[in-house]
């Protein structure tokens, strides 16, 4: 198995920071945005984003966590163990919101499309856009792009992208990819 980092320390914070920038810059004061962070892994990077948010900024945005097991056209056939649902932490009507999706890394599209679906139980957005720290592009199945983008990794299907974040992973955050070597 061969390992190649992609970003640590001081430019995945930079890169994280450049993400609020832009957030700050389309959504102001977040009174109509909420940022909703998709199980397993993009809870993490939402309250990375609204600690940094409030920092930069002084606003406080509302962040929630969204599981999206059983939305998932897929969660029917993996396998043949049980699947793990995760905990949704919503405490907010979504009506005439702004929803912005955060997740570590976009692959298949496959996963937004469930969270659009799975959003739908806490009210109408008025908007959805999707901020991902990594975006891996050309393994698209479904018609779906971020607006947001931390880096992009050109990878093929038989690799993997891992995210490690401090707080869950008792590591320095950090973006490698993976190879399997035959």
């Amino acid at each position: 198995m061969k390992q190649s980092l992609l970003l640590n320390g001081a430019k995945f914070d930079i890169t994280l920071q450049r993400l609020c920038q832009q957030l700050i810059e389309n959504h102001g004061d977040f009174s109509e945005t909420v940022i909703i962070g998709v199980q397993p892994r993009g809870p993490f990077m939402a309250n990375r984003l609204r600690q940094e948010i409030k920092k930069m900024s002084g606003h406080d945005v509302q962040t929630g966590a969204l599981d999206i097991t059983f939305h998932r056209d897929d969660f029917r056939i993996k396998g043949s163990s049980p699947l793990q649902a995760n905990r949704t932490d919503i405490d907010f009507l979504v009506d005439n919101k702004a929803v912005v999706f955060v997740d570590d890394v976009l692959w298949t599209g496959r996963t937004i499309r469930s969270a659009m679906d799975a959003v739908q139980s806490f009210g109408r957005a008025k908007k959805i856009e999707l901020m991902v720290l990594v975006d891996r592009r050309f393994s698209r199945q479904l018609p779906i792009e971020p607006d947001y983008i931390g880096i992009q990794v050109d990878s093929i299907d038989a690799q993997k992208v891992i995210v490690s974040w401090k707080e869950a992973d008792d590591q320095e955050d950090s973006i490698v990819l993976i190879t399997e070597e035959k």
